[in-house]
């Protein structure tokens, strides 16, 4: 009796890796399925987002590949379970990462029910560079081999029991790999640029794209010592960190060097500002984290020494992790780091293990 077909819901997107993976999962005789998620609902007059393109392209995939793509609408889900958020932690003086709780939320919880429930598949699937690897019974969430475009960093709210249902067909490709295959095979989109950031806005829009939402407050800039300096158009528009886009670079201060973002004072409505990327402002020593998800939650045991990353595509730091209750960590690095800012997430690693992370509730100040 010839065996069944394992079943495949893969995420297309109308984009580059999802449509290579698409191909992979045929290739490799699973019987696979598209779905597109439309997770935007408002009208896009303004070209902030690229959902009705990406529709025509996953079509267009989907087409060329003879595979059969399934069309749901998530917007409400997106909108309650990921934007809001968004919002709120703005509203805060935060910079959340909606690309983390998107993942969480939409499609390895609404989705990956959604596929394997009521489409009855076997596995979900992707096109993220991140791999999975099975040990004595156990799923190990690995970075991908391209280092350039792992994507763990956004993947480390996965939990071990999730992982056996999951495919990354690509995580051990290259890039530069992925779009040889895709012009090989002869798709369309082999040179689409990458989407980034909430529902595909570019970085130069997201400012903008918040205004709909949050009232602008103009405040004064300050530097560490005091003095005004400049005007900022809205504290949710900066980030700690930020040099570009601050209005301030014809002033010389003390030092003819670049200012950055230091501080972002909710009560006073001010931006503080100092001089130079390495200046003791922007250093911390450690952090808070909460919200702590770790994917083999039985393997932690406290204090334990790791790799971590506080930003997307940032090189790994050492650091000591120490126990405060069951929602929140205390972080402490080898060496200071620059510019730890609350609302991004720290993702932990054992070498190229992705072992978790969680939500900067605070930094811990260099004194």
């Amino acid at each position: 009796m010839k065996e069944k077909k394992k079943k495949v819901i893969i995420a297309m997107s109308g984009g580059v890796d999802s449509s290579v993976s698409a191909w992979f999962l045929k290739k490799n005789n699973y019987q696979v399925e598209g779905l597109f998620m439309k997770n935007w609902e408002e009208d896009d007059k303004k070209k902030y987002c690229s959902a009705a393109q990406d529709l025509s392209d996953a079509e267009d995939v989907c087409k060329k590949l003879n595979i059969h793509l399934h069309k749901i609408n998530f917007s409400k889900e997106y909108w309650e379970k990921v934007f809001e958020n968004f919002l709120i932690e703005h509203k805060k003086g935060k910079t959340p990462n909606p690309d983390v709780l998107c993942n969480k939320e939409i499609k390895f919880k609404i989705f990956f029910d959604y596929s394997i429930k009521e489409l009855q598949a076997n596995y979900i699937a992707t096109g993220h560079y991140a791999r999975i690897k099975k040990k004595n019974g156990k799923y190990y969430l690995l970075k991908g081999t391209d280092l350039k475009k792992d994507q763990t960093y956004f993947l480390y709210t996965l939990k071990s029991i999730q992982l056996k249902n999951i495919l990354f067909p690509i995580g051990s490709l290259q890039k530069n790999k992925v779009r040889i295959i895709a012009k090989k095979i002869g798709l369309k989109i082999a040179e689409k640029k990458d989407s980034t950031g909430i529902c595909f806005i570019g970085p130069k829009k997201i400012n903008n794209f918040l205004n709909r939402y949050i009232t602008a407050k103009k405040g004064d800039i300050i530097t560490t010592d005091g003095e005004i300096i400049g005007q900022h158009k809205g504290l949710f528009c900066y980030t700690l960190g930020q040099r570009k886009g601050l209005g301030i670079g014809g002033i010389k201060g003390k030092y003819n060097i670049p200012w950055y973002v230091v501080e972002k004072k909710m009560k006073n409505n001010t931006l503080i500002v100092a001089q130079g990327s390495f200046n003791k402002n922007l250093m911390s020593i450690g952090l808070i984290a909460e919200k702590i998800n770790w994917i083999n939650n039985d393997e932690i045991n406290f204090p334990f020494f790791c790799q971590a990353k506080i930003r997307y595509r940032q090189t790994d730091v050492f650091c000591n992790i120490k126990y405060i209750n069951n929602f929140s960590i205390k972080v402490l690095f080898d060496s200071p780091v620059i510019a730890v800012t609350p609302g991004q997430s720290i993702v932990f690693y054992l070498s190229e293990i992705c072992i978790g992370g969680g939500v900067i509730k605070s930094r811990l100040p260099f004194l």
